[in-house]
């Protein structure tokens, strides 16, 4: 069975040799604009195509602010340093997540706590981040705390999986009533809709990224977006060595970062987003040609919430076990069609084996069985 996959795949995607999980579609303007940024000779952090790009970002998800950045991690270390995120202090997420999030955190010095899986959305499970806090945290003075350690619980990072939108409303909810404030890392989910809103502007701070691999891409990079504009003036300010303006002279009034993306990679992302509600649509006709191939060979598609619009970054199936999904890797990949398991457990990696967790059942059960499946934008 698995062999009539592979013909599949390859058919879907005009019988290439290599099938690649996901490569970026260079179809656009983004030669001509990264030429004009050539000739331009901006080429590094100030530019008109920075700018440009930082107005029609926010101009696409309804964001007041848009703050772009090197890459996807530099947005989340400092969206989580803006929030006050701090040596000792604790940051939720899910243990089903990419790296990123958690180094983000511990860049920070930082301690993440990790929270189970909602089988619904893929994402941090709010009954079970209700549940540790229910257990766990303790409110002071406005501050909440860790019964646990005694550490201060700042910030919760839920991360909205393969762009499909975690139950962002209810986290929050949850997360307000224990004075925590809310990082969306929307890496994955741009162009994705939770009740109309595009993900990322629902928390205090949301992060995108543009990484190569990405439903857009600028090579490497990543945007922190708001809709609080003051904290949007702080995040451009910090992620520019917080440089203070001045014609010729040169000073800082904080430790800051030197996070903000070249004008070359925003001249090439720019072209890009020109064309995202097409690749966007593109993906979303792939997602159903998957679902009626893999559901008529009785295999479980991840079809995105009810009240989502999801981007189908990466679509996924749900194998049986953790051995029938390595007989899939095996045999797609041997045959040129590459295909990938989720990410490995964060508790499960060296660096973050002591942090304090909750039951993972769900997302040890996702991790065994998950696939992702080609999902480039397949025209022209």
């Amino acid at each position: 069975m698995f062999e009539d996959i592979v013909i599949f795949i390859k058919e879907l995607y005009g019988n290439k040799d290599f099938i690649a999980l996901h490569e970026p579609r260079f179809v656009g303007n983004e030669r001509k604009y990264v030429l004009d940024a050539i000739d331009s000779t901006f080429v590094s952090s100030v530019g008109a195509y920075v700018n440009e790009f930082e107005k029609q970002f926010a101009h696409y998800v309804g964001a007041k602010c848009a703050i772009v950045t090197g890459s996807g991690t530099s947005a989340l270390h400092a969206a989580l340093h803006l929030l006050g995120v701090c040596e000792n202090d604790e940051v939720l997420t899910q243990a089903l997540t990419f790296v990123a999030t958690a180094n983000a955190i511990s860049y920070c010095k930082a301690h993440p706590i990790f929270i189970d899986s909602d089988p619904k959305t893929l994402g941090l499970c709010p009954t079970s981040l209700e549940d540790f806090l229910s257990r766990n945290a303790q409110v002071r003075d406005n501050v909440c705390y860790n019964r646990v350690t005694g550490r201060k619980i700042k910030v919760c990072v839920p991360m909205h999986v393969f762009g499909h939108p975690v139950q962002i409303e209810e986290i929050i909810r949850i997360c307000n009533s224990y004075r925590i404030d809310v990082l969306e890392d929307a890496a994955e989910s741009l162009g994705s809709l939770w009740h109309g809103q595009h993900t990322g502007l629902f928390g205090k701070l949301g992060v995108s990224s543009f990484n190569g691999n990405k439903v857009i891409t600028s090579g490497g990079g990543g945007m922190i977006m708001t809709q609080d504009e003051a904290l949007g003036k702080k995040a451009k300010h910090l992620t520019t060595t917080a440089k203070i303006q001045h014609a010729w002279e040169i000073a800082h009034d904080e430790l800051g970062f030197n996070y903000r993306m070249p004008n070359l990679n925003a001249a090439l992302v720019l072209g890009q987003l020109e064309q995202v509600e097409s690749f966007v649509a593109d993906k979303r006709a792939t997602a159903q040609i998957y679902q009626t191939y893999f559901g008529s060979k009785g295999i479980e598609s991840f079809i995105e919430p009810k009240g989502a619009r999801s981007n189908y970054w990466l679509n996924c199936i749900f194998l049986k076990n953790r051995n029938e999904r390595d007989q899939f890797l095996e045999v797609t990949n041997k045959n040129g069609v590459m295909t990938r398991p989720i990410w490995t457990l964060m508790p499960d990696l060296m660096m973050y084996k002591d942090c304090q967790r909750t039951e993972l059942a769900v997302a040890r059960d996702l991790s065994d069985r998950i696939v992702n499946l080609p999902s480039s934008v397949r025209f022209p």
